[in-house]
């Protein structure tokens, strides 16, 4: 097998991790802030809930969580439902990298959130703006910049996490190396999966290090 093949499988590969990296982060940032939100409820019921079900999350593997995705509903129904779609594996996999990085995301948005000294929405008040302008307008740009540095550690440990979708054979990088290329005695490819990982965690550190100078003027 030349170079150029084994290039082009574990492109294959990392397509897919990319597709289930982006998608997870497209999903769980809002969830995440909204589970933040039900954490924060004044009600003491629904706060419950909420912070509940982000210590079950927080508390368990992730590997658990996919399992459980998966084959639960299987063997509840007698059929998994994911078996009945086209791309049901991947689709089982975001739902559970969704749920679990929400829940994370959400304990970040909650500290930030929380951090925020009451006199910021004191005067909000006083300039007349409703509870929700005040958030959006005073408090969320005060937010991002001091969750930014967690936020981009959880990031890039969702890049690495996304080779447990391959526990239940999401095609993902790690999927594609065992089963085209570790089969075939090839080892090196392995460590040069290494070498993708590397490269895309070096562009989301450089981001995030630019976000973190633009953002520096919000002195709190």
């Amino acid at each position: 097998m030349t170079f150029s093949q084994i290039n082009q499988i574990l492109f294959e590969g990392f397509g897919v991790t990319c597709e289930l990296f982006f998608l997870t982060l497209v999903f769980a940032l809002p969830l995440g802030l909204l589970i933040s939100f039900g954490s924060m409820a004044k009600l003491r019921p629904i706060a419950w809930v909420f912070r509940t079900i982000v210590w079950i999350i927080r508390g368990t593997p992730l590997m658990l969580q996919l399992f459980v995705i998966f084959y639960v509903p299987g063997f509840l129904l007698g059929r998994s439902p994911f078996a009945e779609i086209d791309n049901g594996r991947f689709i089982a996999a975001l739902i559970a990298f969704v749920i679990n990085y929400a829940c994370y995301f959400s304990e970040i948005y909650r500290g930030g959130i929380e951090s925020i000294p009451k006199g910021q929405y004191e005067a909000g008040a006083v300039l007349g703006l409703t509870k929700t302008q005040t958030f959006f307008h005073i408090v969320l740009m005060q937010v991002v910049k001091r969750i930014l540095a967690p936020m981009s550690n959880e990031v890039i440990t969702l890049v690495k996490d996304t080779s447990l979708a391959r526990v239940i054979a999401v095609a993902e990088i790690f999927f594609i190396n065992e089963m085209s290329l570790l089969s075939k005695g090839l080892i090196w490819p392995l460590f040069y999966i290494g070498v993708f990982f590397l490269l895309f965690v070096g562009v989301l550190t450089v981001l995030f290090n630019y976000l973190e100078r633009k953002l520096s003027y919000y002195k709190v």
